[in-house]
């Protein structure tokens, strides 16, 4: 794959936003187009356990233009920027000059893409599961207060109330006696490095967007979201890892044990999605690097 398109089209397209931004429908739109492929970069969506409840594109959208890293990866796997980043860069290579269209909302996954990642080290199951047995119970803030202790400038990069990532680097200073900074060095380059490259960012009206999310989710459970979560809970799978923690998930398996009824599950799924979505307006803001076009999605629907 060349790393620029012929008479000026760019060599990918990468299209960024919030959840419920209308990215996925702009995605295949596109690809439809310039005869390319849909390239998923959401870091939920790799999982075959939830299609409905992380809007998932279904099997018609799929069947109208080739749709690649969806559903792929069991709940069981801790699936990493790493595993992304390695995987995306076999498929580019299999493209044979189609044109990658890559869309998601994980900045992380963007980020790899041309900046490349860190290659952490791997952590025993014995070092795993005795600092999560210390963590069991605990609040989070009060593991993010240990993390600050042992590692304050990996401390200070991590949300004191983000669970998995404050446990990811006490595991890593449990397994290594080193901060998790000390790790990130030397970058693994990223697969579209010195591409030329289309950056789109969905920007929506926050109150349009807000509105969105909580039809949406309404809509996941109608659609069979609480049998999917129902299905990951049988499987007794880690709490901790990423397809347990996916939004709404907490929130229905808690109604599933009897803990909370059903409109509180709906409630609380619907505020940590929008609570994402402002995390995710605030990310690529600060986070990425040039050339992101913001877009209104109408504005880009048309226009693009």
């Amino acid at each position: 794959m060349p790393n620029r398109g012929d008479g000026g089209r760019p060599a990918a397209i990468l299209i960024a936003g919030p959840t419920a931004s209308g990215k996925s429908a702009l995605a295949a739109r596109l690809a439809l187009r310039h005869g390319g492929v849909v390239i998923n970069t959401d870091s939920m969506q790799v999982y075959a356990d939830l299609r409905r409840l992380t809007a998932r594109p279904d099997p018609d959208e799929a069947a109208r233009v080739p749709h690649h890293l969806y559903g792929h990866v069991d709940g069981a796997v801790n699936y990493s920027v790493g595993h992304f980043s390695r995987d995306a860069a076999a498929l580019l290579a299999a493209l044979d000059g189609r044109l990658p269209v890559f869309v998601g909302g994980t900045g992380l996954y963007f980020r790899a893409l041309e900046q490349g990642f860190s290659e952490l080290p791997p952590v025993p199951e014995a070092v795993r599961a005795r600092v999560r047995e210390e963590a069991e119970g605990r609040p989070t803030e009060a593991l993010h207060a240990d993390l600050a202790r042992h590692d304050p400038e990996g401390a200070a990069r991590l949300r004191p109330s983000d669970r998995m990532r404050v446990m990811r680097a006490l595991e890593i200073f449990s397994a290594t006696g080193r901060p998790i900074a000390s790790f990130y060095g030397d970058p693994v380059p990223g697969p579209l490095a010195g591409w030329s490259l289309k950056k789109i960012f969905l920007a929506p009206d926050r109150a349009v967007l807000r509105a969105r999310i909580d039809a949406r989710f309404r809509a996941m459970i109608a659609e069979g979201a609480l049998d999917e979560v129902a299905r990951l809970r049988s499987r007794r799978l880690d709490p901790m890892l990423p397809v347990m923690r996916a939004h709404g998930v907490p929130g229905l398996i808690a109604h599933l044990d009897g803990a909370i009824d059903l409109e509180a599950a709906i409630v609380r799924g619907q505020a940590d999605t929008r609570a994402y979505a402002k995390r995710q307006f605030t990310w690529f803001r600060h986070q990425m690097g040039e050339g992101w076009r913001w877009m209104d999605p109408e504005a880009a629907q048309s226009e693009l």
